[in-house]
């Protein structure tokens, strides 16, 4: 493999087109497009989709994931056979928008200087694809089976209970939290992929309900709605905790159980990355 064709697709990628990536490795745009296209004759199939952004195929997933990996092991080679001072190191993590608003950021904030990240958000059902795409090197998780050249670790449980301010609980559920009073009382609920207050819904009704529902995908602005009165919604204890609200059905609850992936390739960053998710984790989830 040539090292420079890898460090190419990496970039293409990273950028977004082929202009961006030859400034941010310093070449001309010409010189980035015939890596790309010596890579690509050399693997015989096409490995970069020419978009906007710039994407990779299923087969280019594949040749990104080695080009991550190569440039890990480079940087660590350098640094252990060098007396230069190591330069920063980027390490992608995928991240489900609860996890980040919650305790990833105070974990990752206690790292040394040296280890900069590229942190992707995602709901913790799909972030496991950004890992098999090679975009990322670990991905906070609900999928427990490892990606193909990964381990996995489980982390513990999220666990997100039914929330509203008193006055939206005495407006909607002063007869009790019926099946009827569930299917007329607004929610919030993060994105249309967001399926956790239907998950609490099912439960409860035995049946599908179709209540009027508030979009709001930005995790402190959606505890933020609920705290509003918009609607209510199923929200982790740090969501939920120094705001004025209660549990619309205490004892009902839906549990997340969260797992960390990465790299088999181990890297001195990405371990210091996971020992520090795993010792958060250890701490804020049950």
């Amino acid at each position: 493999m040539d090292l420079g064709q890898l460090s190419a697709l990496a970039a293409v990628v990273d950028e977004g087109s082929f202009e961006a990536a030859a400034a941010a490795l310093h070449v001309t745009p010409s010189a980035v497009s015939q890596r790309i296209k010596a890579l690509e004759q050399s693997a015989g199939q096409v490995l970069v989709r020419r978009t906007k952004p710039t994407t990779v195929t299923a087969p280019g997933q594949v040749y990104l994931r080695l080009a991550r990996q190569v440039d890990g092991l480079v940087r660590e080679a350098t640094t252990a056979t060098t007396a230069a001072e190591p330069g920063p190191v980027t390490v992608p993590i995928a991240v489900n928008a609860d996890s980040m608003a919650t305790w990833v950021l105070p974990a990752l904030a206690t790292l040394p200087p040296g280890i900069c990240f590229d942190l992707h958000r995602d709901d913790q059902s799909r972030t496991a694809d950004l890992l098999r795409a090679g975009t990322v090197m670990g991905a906070i998780t609900s999928v427990v089976e490892p990606v193909q050249g990964c381990r996995s670790a489980r982390l513990g449980v999220t666990r997100y209970r039914p929330m509203a301010t008193p006055a939206f609980v005495e407006r909607w559920f002063a007869g009790g939290v019926t099946v009827d009073a569930l299917a007329r009382a607004p929610m919030v609920v993060f994105d249309r992929t967001d399926d956790l207050q239907d998950r609490y819904l099912r439960r409860r009704s035995r049946r599908r309900l179709h209540p009027p529902r508030h979009h709001v995908p930005a995790s402190a602005d959606f505890a933020e709605a609920v705290a509003l009165g918009l609607g209510w919604a199923v929200l982790p204890r740090e969501q939920s905790s120094g705001r004025d609200l209660v549990e619309i059905d205490p004892g009902q609850h839906v549990d997340v159980v969260l797992h960390w992936q990465q790299w088999t390739l181990q890297t001195p960053a990405l371990e210091a990355v996971a020992a520090a998710i795993r010792e958060a984790a250890a701490d804020h989830l049950l």
